[in-house]
């Protein structure tokens, strides 16, 4: 986490990837989002930056250190930040940040982090490798 050199909050780090409004469908009984609908919207923005860097097909072959730190309430402005860590010569990992708006005061809030690798895959589904 990166703070702002005036005002020494915390800020995202990455590239705005996606960005969605927490819906009540996404909600379990107790009226927060889903842990799983955040994964899945995070798997989203990281394909989204794996793609671009595989040039191509790529397919989730792993998620790593996810913490969540804070719920996501109803009405939420999700958004997920994405950052290329590593390009090996078939896959590429992605950290995700989930960040979203405070509902008292709609300051930003870390929600999560993750890292996501993905594997460059040709059209029958066999890795290949990542042009540099």
């Amino acid at each position: 986490m990166s703070l702002t050199p005036l005002t020494d909050q915390p800020c995202p780090e990455g590239s705005l990837a996606i960005q969605t409004l927490a819906m009540p469908a996404h909600t379990n009984p107790y009226g927060d989002i889903f842990a799983g609908w955040v994964v899945s919207q995070m798997d989203l923005a990281a394909s989204i930056a794996a793609t671009g860097v595989a040039k191509g097909r790529v397919a989730t072959v792993a998620i790593n250190n996810m913490l969540f730190l804070t719920p996501v309430h109803i009405g939420a402005i999700v958004s997920c930040y994405t950052q290329v860590t590593r390009i090996g010569c078939s896959s590429v990992s992605i950290t995700v940040q989930v960040w979203i708006n405070q509902k008292q005061n709609f300051e930003p809030v870390k929600v999560t982090e993750g890292q996501f690798v993905f594997v460059a895959i040709d059209d029958n589904g066999r890795t290949r490798p990542i042009e540099k």
